[in-house]
């Protein structure tokens, strides 16, 4: 049974968040708040962590994992390279629900990427899922909080009906906006390609 542990979304609770980190240091996953919808979360660099996100999930091992980093900094750790045009969207929309999907840096666990070579990344606008990201020092898994091909979940209970029983934990952190998930782009071709239309909407020359 998940651990079920209310954190107020606009003042996350440090000690309540320590709870959580512990938690994912040891291998397990969590849901979470994000600023679209709630998520899986689980620390990326844990191979036995993410092979449970895509069980939990019953997700195609051919469907690559998006990923939530605290900074830059954090990114330049997982991708081969920055574009210019990868810059010029980072400025614009992060913190924020903007996927951006980069070459892969060696080395990067090809369970992430689905041996595509790439991976895709966000810096989150949500204080949970900010601080999350941050107090972990790892990437933190993005997955949507759902099982594959199912409806997306804005509520901690709604994720409850689903992993409840799974799941190590499920942080509530109130509702979440719902709506669309996040844009993602591929910035690894030229001119950058929208590969899914969300939250924010970009033309081609943005």
């Amino acid at each position: 049974m998940a651990i079920l542990l209310e954190i107020d979304p606009q003042n996350p609770e440090r000690e309540k968040i320590s709870a959580a980190i512990a938690v994912l240091k040891e291998g397990g996953v969590i849901a979470y708040p994000t600023e679209t919808f709630y998520g899986l979360g689980a620390d990326a660099f844990s191979e036995t962590a993410v092979e449970k996100v895509f069980a939990l999930k019953g997700r195609n091992p051919g469907n690559p994992l998006s990923l939530i980093v605290a900074d830059e900094r954090a990114l330049h750790a997982l991708v081969a390279e920055v574009p210019n045009k990868a810059r010029e969207l980072m400025k614009r929309f992060w913190p924020g629900p903007l996927t951006i999907v980069f070459r892969a840096a060696p080395g990067v666990s090809p369970r992430l990427t689905a041996n595509t070579g790439t991976i895709a990344i966000r810096i989150s606008s949500h204080p949970i899922a900010a601080l999350l990201a941050r107090e972990l020092g790892s990437p933190l898994t993005a997955t949507s909080a759902n099982l594959s091909g199912q409806k997306e979940t804005v509520s901690a209970a709604g994720v409850k009906d689903v992993f409840g029983n799974v799941a190590d934990m499920i942080i509530d952190g109130g509702e979440t906006p719902g709506g669309l998930g996040s844009t993602i782009v591929d910035v690894t071709v030229l001119p950058f390609r929208i590969l899914r239309e969300g939250a924010i909407s970009l033309m081609p020359d943005c």
